[in-house]
């Protein structure tokens, strides 16, 4: 059956170790484009940290072509008309915050324009996904978030801290909150909370269901366990060459790194050919 939607995650997978598409992978994408196949770029990553790349792979400001951000809590074309959006009521926020204090791992939610958190000494990771997302910080203390919440829309919420202090958490995370969230760990030093229904996965599914193509038609590409779901639900599933031995052993293919233009490659191989 041929590949009529690729569903492409941003970081490790599309882009290189620089931040860069490589000129090979922009150049397969475009063509498959051109042939009439859906590119949706899938990540975890707000719409600011997604636009440049859409417009560098000319998919933006369109009502037929789409995105997924907040690793699924968000769905839209790339002219802004959204038909996925799950969020996070301030009541389980307030509940994940109690406990992240209680575990002394430094936090932050994302809305559609801010990074909030209320650590006056800011990770230096909060810092980091400021500049990789194009978003800028807002520090609150929990109190002011309470006055003004129905001022923002809370997308996701992150535990940002060191690997060590995060696997702990993780660990003693109590099951009510494990049942409660879509949890993801997107890198060794974000654990992501979100809607229990948001994750790539489901939001390819409606998207799917939305411009009418099957399962098989689809191939996700991906590196990391927040990409393991759309992976899994794609009819074909491949794996980066840098992915994390989990997502490894789920796909049903591997190709190169992302440093190696490992998207371009599946895409001439699996799309093109």
């Amino acid at each position: 059956m041929a590949i009529k939607l690729v569903a492409i995650d941003i970081d490790g997978t599309l882009i290189n170790d620089q931040r860069e598409v490589t000129p090979k992978t922009v150049a397969a994408i475009k063509e498959a484009s051109k042939a009439g196949v859906k590119i949706v770029l899938c990540t975890g990553r707000p719409m600011t940290g997604v636009k440049a790349y859409l417009n560098q792979l000319e998919l933006n400001d369109s009502d037929h072509e789409f995105v997924i951000s907040f690793n699924g809590a968000l769905a839209q074309s790339t002219s802004g008309n959204v038909f996925v959006n799950y969020t996070m009521s301030f009541d389980d926020y307030a509940n994940w915050q109690t406990y992240c204090i209680k575990e002394g791992v430094k936090s932050q939610i994302e809305t559609r324009d801010y990074i909030y958190t209320i650590n006056r000494d800011l990770s230096p990771y909060t810092v980091y996904e400021s500049d990789l997302v194009s978003m800028p910080i807002r520090y609150r203390t929990f109190e002011e978030l309470s006055k003004i919440q129905d001022q923002y829309v809370i997308a996701k919420a992150m535990m940002v801290d060191e690997k060590e202090r995060i696997d702990q958490a993780w660990q003693d995370l109590p099951k009510d909150m494990t049942a409660r969230f879509s949890i993801v760990r997107s890198e060794d030093f974000y654990l992501e909370f979100m809607n229990k229904q948001a994750s790539k996965g489901n939001a390819l599914r409606v998207l799917s269901k939305e411009l009418d193509i099957k399962q098989d038609e689809i191939m996700a590409l991906g590196n990391a366990q927040n990409d393991d779901s759309m992976i899994e639900f794609a009819g074909l599933g491949v794996a980066m060459g840098n992915s994390i031995p989990g997502t490894l052993k789920i796909a049903d293919a591997t190709t190169a790194d992302n440093n190696h233009d490992g998207v371009g490659q599946a895409i001439e191989k699996y799309v093109l050919n």
